[in-house]
């Protein structure tokens, strides 16, 4: 019966984690789509210009990671941006390889007069926490990011072999 009752309560603190993710998730998306919908641009173009206020440029695997977004993603993101006057690309004096994004003038600008944005909500709200508490958190969501990409990864490549015995058993 106890065993029981250890059961509930797991399926309790994991329904609980699960909510607190998808409402931090959801305050993210939402501050940050009502900035940029104050500004005429996307959610995405915000973050992509308060990060680079931030750090100053990275390149296109950067910023994707930072995004956390697929390459591709970021890429009809970053072009959008840069027809518009917001980013630059330019290939890397190190590594021709690598594109390096930055904000132009006009995306610098645009990115400083976003206000409070939700990573400066989520930073302040970490800083409450002590040192000890941030270090066991990041330890935590790593672990818990690492799942997520292994079971993503996973279902992904289930759902390909699973399409692929389907259209077998079809022939």
């Amino acid at each position: 019966m106890a065993e029981q009752g250890q059961g509930v309560q797991r399926a309790g603190d994991i329904d609980r984690i699960v909510e607190a993710i998808l409402y931090l998730y959801t305050e993210a998306r939402r501050v940050t789509k009502h900035q940029a919908r104050e500004i005429g641009l996307t959610g995405p173009q915000v973050s992509t210009l308060k990060i680079l206020e931030a750090v100053g440029e990275l390149s296109l695997t950067e910023l994707s990671e930072r995004m956390s977004a697929r390459n591709s993603t970021v890429t009809g993101i970053v072009d959008r941006m840069e027809r518009d006057g917001l980013v630059l690309r330019e290939r890397s004096s190190t590594d021709r390889r690598v594109v390096i994004i930055r904000a132009t003038e006009k995306g610098k600008e645009i990115a400083r007069g976003v206000p409070l944005g939700a990573m400066e909500i989520f930073s302040t709200a970490l800083r409450s926490l002590g040192p000890g508490d941030r270090k066991e958190l990041r330890r935590i969501l790593s672990e818990l990011a690492d799942g997520v990409r292994a079971e993503v990864t996973r279902r992904e490549t289930e759902g390909a072999d699973g399409a692929a015995e389907r259209r077998e058993v079809a022939r």
